[in-house]
């Protein structure tokens, strides 16, 4: 019998990442062999900090997890614009055979995924997890279209708290924080709204 190794993949292009992104992670290695994490340009997205500084970040939020397991790893080394790219990376790190890779996204990228580069060929190698977000709702129409892709696709049993990068940037909400992070941005001043707080 054979012995599969299950590792997660949650690569983030969070700016600034919050207790949401926190909550996930650690929701994750308390169900995955492994989770690995990295922060990533989203090709559709604008990023209005750079990828180090998002980096950095990321790290601090991992490193502010107490995980009995001690299973979450950062591996910057699998950023990369197209998910295609980061498995394949991840796949000369672990190797292919008693892996599975599982990618994790949150609701918000559903509608998005289907015009990711080689998605099909994507979905052939991976398992998909959807984490569901406050305000986007995982629709049944998306989810036949990404299993018509190819997709394996499941919701997890977990709701991110109530907290978006968005709301930090625009408003100042710093409850979607923790405070390793606003520290780290206060240090840096990464964002105006913190000179408006």
């Amino acid at each position: 019998m054979k012995i599969i190794k299950k590792v997660a993949l949650f690569g983030t292009s969070a700016d600034p990442p919050t207790a949401g992104h926190q909550a996930i992670i650690r929701w994750l290695s308390e169900s995955f062999d492994w989770v690995a994490v990295w922060a990533a340009d989203n090709p559709f997205k604008a990023h209005a900090t750079p990828l180090e500084h998002r980096a950095a970040m990321v790290r601090l939020l991992i490193k502010d997890i107490e995980s009995p397991r001690q299973n979450i790893g950062f591996h910057q080394e699998l950023s990369s614009y197209r998910s295609l790219e980061s498995l394949a990376k991840a796949q000369a790190l672990w190797g292919r055979d008693n892996v599975e890779f599982t990618l994790v996204i949150g609701s918000d990228l559903v509608d998005q995924l289907p015009r990711w580069y080689g998605v099909e060929d994507l979905l052939r190698q991976v398992r998909l997890l959807v984490v569901p977000r406050p305000g986007y709702a995982v629709e049944h129409s998306n989810l036949m279209q990404l299993r018509q892709l190819g997709a394996d696709v499941a919701i997890a049993n977990l709701t991110g708290p109530d907290v978006s990068s968005t709301a930090y940037r625009e408003h100042g909400n710093s409850q979607a924080l923790t405070p390793m992070i606003e520290a780290y941005i206060h240090q840096q001043h990464l964002y105006k709204c913190q000179d408006v707080a």
